[in-house]
């Protein structure tokens, strides 16, 4: 009996140390999903804080410079709940008008890296990194969308000219 003992307790201490880690390792690499007008109105909270931003690419601020690698863009606010953006036509209407509205919130994106071959006007970008003091986002990752390059085409029936 006093050898099952031993072996409770140290199962009891490895539960323990496995759900200390979890929690401890949760905290620090939580990342919050926001849209640009969320990220705006926390002011200064979401500063050096791990946040992921999505919007569309504003094609004419794309700027790389390939020696650093390093390539900035603006990212222009679009609806974060997919029913909006279903109402308005689909993810290549809203990211069309996001473009040309001069009035939709912006966000300054920089990114240390190679620029990602997807960075175009009206792509979709989701940025992971943190909001520096300076106002701009220091991107850590850059996903990518182009729903232009998705569309499924219908293809011909056999026998059609």
């Amino acid at each position: 009996m006093q050898g099952r003992g031993k072996f409770v307790v140290a199962g009891a201490l490895i539960v323990a140390a496995v759900a200390y880690l979890i929690v401890s390792s949760t905290g620090s690499t939580a990342s919050f999903f926001l849209t640009i007008e969320e990220l705006r109105a926390m002011r200064d909270d979401p500063i050096g804080r791990s946040v992921t931003v999505s919007g569309a690419v504003v094609g004419e601020t794309i700027v790389y410079d390939p020696s650093l690698p390093s390539v900035s863009f603006t990212m222009v606010q679009i609806p974060g709940d997919p029913d909006d953006v279903e109402r308005a036509g689909g993810l290549a209407m809203v990211l069309h008008a996001a473009v040309n509205d001069p009035t939709a919130a912006s966000l300054e994106v920089v990114y240390n890296d190679v620029k990602p071959d997807l960075l175009r006007n009206e792509a979709q970008a989701i940025a992971r990194g943190h909001l520096g003091a300076d106002g701009r986002f220091y991107a850590d990752e850059v996903i990518l969308k182009c729903p232009s390059r998705y569309e499924e085409e219908v293809p011909g029936q056999a026998g059609e000219s």
